[in-house]
């Protein structure tokens, strides 16, 4: 439902580029702040990352360092979630944890990369499992990197440059 709403307030803005935020609520009969909300969402070209932790302190520290940089973040706690933000947010990257309740980042990652809607959008698994056969499954299985934990933030940061780089050729 949401992508047809935004498509509706663009079009109605293309068809009168001065009309207010309270004349496009009204004709989508929609509370005005939603529609300020989707304006602004629309409107924000930063690059947006999905995190994806069920380790509520690490992802609240990553979401600030990374929202310091002008990224665009958004977050999820569990494999569930994940998916259902992909769908809504179509984010320009992942960082997926391994290790979390409903879904783990795996089937996660498997998920995302056997759909072509999604296949395209790069992911790096951020996990604990150092373990060598961790990360050749992970990067079997689609991811784009894989980091462990604990992790230096500037070498991530790095990181997530190179991939969203790789993305725009």
């Amino acid at each position: 439902m949401k992508p047809q709403i935004d498509k509706e307030i663009l079009e109605l803005i293309e068809q009168q580029p001065d009309i207010t935020n309270k004349e496009i609520a009204r004709i989508l009969s929609l509370p005005e702040h939603i529609i300020k909300d989707m304006l602004e969402k629309i409107s924000d070209t930063r690059q947006k990352i999905l995190i994806v932790d069920d380790e509520l302190d690490a992802l609240i520290a990553l979401k600030r360092a990374l929202e310091a940089d002008n990224y665009n973040v958004i977050e999820a706690s569990d494999g569930l979630n994940a998916i259902e933000k992909v769908k809504a947010e179509n984010p320009d990257i992942i960082l997926l944890d391994l290790m979390m309740p409903e879904i783990d980042g795996i089937e996660v990652c498997k998920r995302l990369k056997s759909n072509s809607k999604y296949e395209h959008i790069p992911i790096i698994m951020l996990t604990a499992k150092g373990d060598i056969t961790d990360k050749i499954e992970g990067i079997e299985i689609g991811a784009d990197d894989y980091v462990t934990k604990p992790f230096n933030l500037n070498e991530l940061k790095a990181r997530i440059k190179m991939v969203l780089r790789r993305g725009d050729t």
